[in-house]
């Protein structure tokens, strides 16, 4: 199944693999990507992967993350934003665009007044935050939707909310950082009122027919933090929003149980969140995306056989092979190369992401 076509929303995939979205760190200062972005998404494209995600773009300049984010906050980035679609339908590719703030959780120095549901304090190098006020909860919404816009006149086939991680959207869905008393906290209707609103927001800009994604934090992970019934709940929601397919991940920066998990061998621990997916399978009535530590053709088509997921979604072990989908296809090999030793993140004087992995052996494709 794995190299089967699946139809997503009004977009057809060749295949059920997909990046998942990496922030590649390849944008200046006003968020306009380097020339090495539109590189990275063709060699991509070129080597055989059916959807690619973008790195997260920060929809207000409130919202960036951290160095080297790219920026889809103003009109005026969308003549570079098209040049990233371009080189990707060059090659054959399809292309969905991810966009996020960081609410809380940005990188210290980069906001000048860090917004969040509550101004709860977030642990170093995260500033505090303070609560956003109606008004700029009514912008934030605005903002996302003017975003998925851009994304659109921009040539990407599909947009990504970012709803994981901790980011702004995950922020208001989770009891840890949203203990607002208002119409948008509380209870689970209140907190989940946020994205309800984005999502429709972004269906009035794009139409009915243009995808949109999202990647949705299942579970926190932390003590009071968002469970996985509440994950369940929100994605039974989701075709009411008119979302067309969920990426499941889970985890929060600040529980210090991310979703980056080392150590991952072939065929040992793979699938990280696979059980995850097997609970919140019965509550998804759309395509389900699963991403998490698979690096086996085996497990891969295992998932998809089983049901537990409709497409695979690889982080990692696209940074090491980028045309992993072609040497799987043809046979060259039967599992990724990646060995998880996170060493992916830039380093001083590096440009971007790369593997840096000592020992990995490639193979023409």
């Amino acid at each position: 199944m794995l190299f089967d076509p699946i139809q997503i929303g009004t977009m057809t995939l060749r295949n059920r693999m997909m990046r998942s979205a990496t922030a590649e760190v390849l944008a200046d200062e006003q968020g306009t990507p380097f020339p090495q972005l539109s590189s990275m998404y063709a060699a991509l494209a070129k080597g055989g992967v059916g959807l690619i995600v973008t790195g997260h773009m920060y929809v207000q300049a409130s919202g960036k993350a951290h160095p080297g984010m790219t920026g889809i906050h103003d009109d005026a980035c969308i003549e570079a934003l098209a040049t990233l679609a371009d080189a990707v339908h060059a090659e054959g590719g399809k292309i969905a665009v991810q966009i996020n703030h960081g609410g809380r959780q940005v990188r210290e120095g980069l906001v000048a007044d860090p917004i969040a549901p509550t101004a709860v304090d977030a642990k170093p190098p995260k500033p505090a935050a303070k609560e956003a006020s109606i008004d700029e909860i009514e912008d934030l919404i605005d903002a996302y939707a003017q975003a998925a816009r851009r994304g659109k006149r921009a040539g990407f086939d599909a947009v990504q909310i970012h709803a994981a991680h901790g980011y702004l959207v995950n922020q208001f869905l989770s009891p840890l950082a949203n203990r607002r008393n208002d119409e948008w906290g509380g209870s689970f209707d209140h907190r989940l009122r946020f994205l309800e609103r984005i999502a429709y927001a972004i269906r009035v800009e794009v139409g009915e027919e243009y995808p949109v994604l999202i990647k949705l934090g299942a579970r926190d992970e932390a003590d009071d933090g968002l469970c996985l019934d509440d994950g369940a709940e929100i994605i039974r929601r989701l075709p009411e929003m008119g979302i067309d397919a969920v990426e499941i991940s889970g985890g929060i920066a600040d529980s210090g149980a991310f979703n980056i998990g080392a150590g991952v061998e072939a065929g040992v621990n793979e699938a990280t969140f696979r059980p995850w997916a097997t609970r919140l399978r019965d509550a998804a009535s759309l395509p389900v995306m699963l991403v998490g530590g698979m690096r086996s053709q085996a497990v891969m088509e295992d998932v998809l056989e089983s049901g537990d997921a409709d497409v695979i979604s690889l982080c990692r072990p696209l940074i090491c092979e980028p045309d992993l989908p072609l040497r799987l296809q043809k046979g060259i090999q039967d599992a990724a190369a990646c060995v998880s030793k996170n060493r992916c993140w830039a380093r001083k004087g590096d440009v971007g992401i790369s593997c840096k992995c000592p020992g990995v052996v490639r193979v023409a494709a």
